[in-house]
């Protein structure tokens, strides 16, 4: 399993109306067609963070291939009033979102 984590600023009091643009996102086949497993969302004093859990190393480039359906478009839109950059002034794509991970364990 290959995970990503997305930070950004969240409009404070709208994890309910994220939620929600998730859960008809999810409701549809998009999570399969990119290979999601697993979303998890948590919010933070202002931040956002997005966990995924893909089936293999390439969750990214099928997310990639993923953005040009409108099903994806319209989340991105729907998500624009809640959702910001961590910080606008060096992001050009999601991938200026990703956290690095630097630490890993799993028990045996």
């Amino acid at each position: 399993m290959h995970s990503t984590l997305i930070v950004a600023r969240m409009e404070i009091g709208s994890a309910d109306d994220v939620a929600r643009v998730f859960g008809d996102f999810d409701g549809t086949d998009m999570p399969h067609l990119m290979g999601t497993r697993r979303r998890q969302l948590f919010s933070y004093r202002g931040l956002y963070f997005h966990l995924q859990d893909f089936d293999t190393e390439d969750g990214g480039s099928r997310i990639e291939e993923a953005k040009a359906d409108p099903r994806f478009i319209r989340v991105s839109e729907d998500l624009k009033p809640f959702i910001g950059a961590y910080d606008p002034a060096t992001w050009r794509s999601p991938a200026d979102a990703m956290a690095r991970r630097f630490y890993h364990w799993t028990s045996r």
